[in-house]
């Protein structure tokens, strides 16, 4: 059974990072099932750090982009929105080139609150970050649209 209140269009979804940061790393929501969502970004100058490794940082922001897609994905937006109230990150293995592929499963959705855990994995499949971020979900009206 579905966990989504909006519907799973992936184009739509994807409009939401024009003029973000996600735009600037390449960051695409690639896949989403009944209760877990998929993105990518790619592992390039955009993403890496001096040693030409993926940054740690950029990890995290594909991490907390799911994260908070697919939080926001079980909600009306009519009524309450998401926000990031805390996120972690342990760094497994280092990926100098390609594309790092991010899965976002629900541990909790709650009236006040969601924490989601993200698997991010090279394209061997590789471990590279395993994240967690809670969310707060607040009502709509507290938040102008930008």
């Amino acid at each position: 059974m579905s966990i989504w209140k909006q519907e799973p269009d992936l184009a739509r979804i994807n409009t939401w990072s024009a003029n973000t940061m996600m735009e600037t790393l390449g960051i695409r929501i690639t896949a989403i099932g009944d209760d877990w969502l998929q993105g990518t970004m790619p592992v390039d100058h955009r993403t890496h750090q001096p040693y030409g490794l993926l940054h740690g940082g950029a990890s995290v922001v594909l991490a907390e982009t799911l994260g908070s897609t697919a939080a926001m994905l079980t909600l009306d937006p009519t009524r309450e929105l998401a926000v990031g109230l805390d996120i972690n990150a342990n760094h497994i293995r280092g990926v100098r080139s390609g594309t790092v592929t991010g899965t976002a499963k629900m541990l909790h959705i709650g009236r006040t609150t969601q924490v989601w855990e993200i698997r991010i994995e090279s394209e061997e499949g590789s471990l590279v970050c395993m994240s967690r971020i809670t969310m707060a979900v607040i009502p709509a009206r507290t938040m102008a649209p930008r």
